[in-house]
């Protein structure tokens, strides 16, 4: 991951709680769903944490939270 993008990172993670949560499902939930562990979804999720996802992960972890991929690339520099 570049350093330039760590915070896009930590957002899309906050994201991906904040949906994922919305829908009451929990980090074990979540990653039974996309076959990944559940340490995989909290490390995402953790914004003290820098973990990058693939582009495979982040449209199965959208379809299993039936949010458009897309919600999670709107970041807080393009709401400006």
């Amino acid at each position: 991951m570049k350093p330039a993008h760590i915070d896009k990172y930590r957002q899309l993670g906050l994201k991906i709680s904040y949906y994922r949560k919305l829908r009451g499902l929990t980090q074990e939930q979540l990653a039974e769903e996309i076959g990944l562990s559940p340490a995989f979804i909290g490390h995402v999720e953790a914004p003290n944490i820098d973990k990058a996802i693939s582009l495979d992960t982040l449209f199965d972890i959208a379809d299993v939270l039936n949010v458009p991929v897309h919600r999670f690339l709107l970041l807080d520099e393009d709401l400006l």
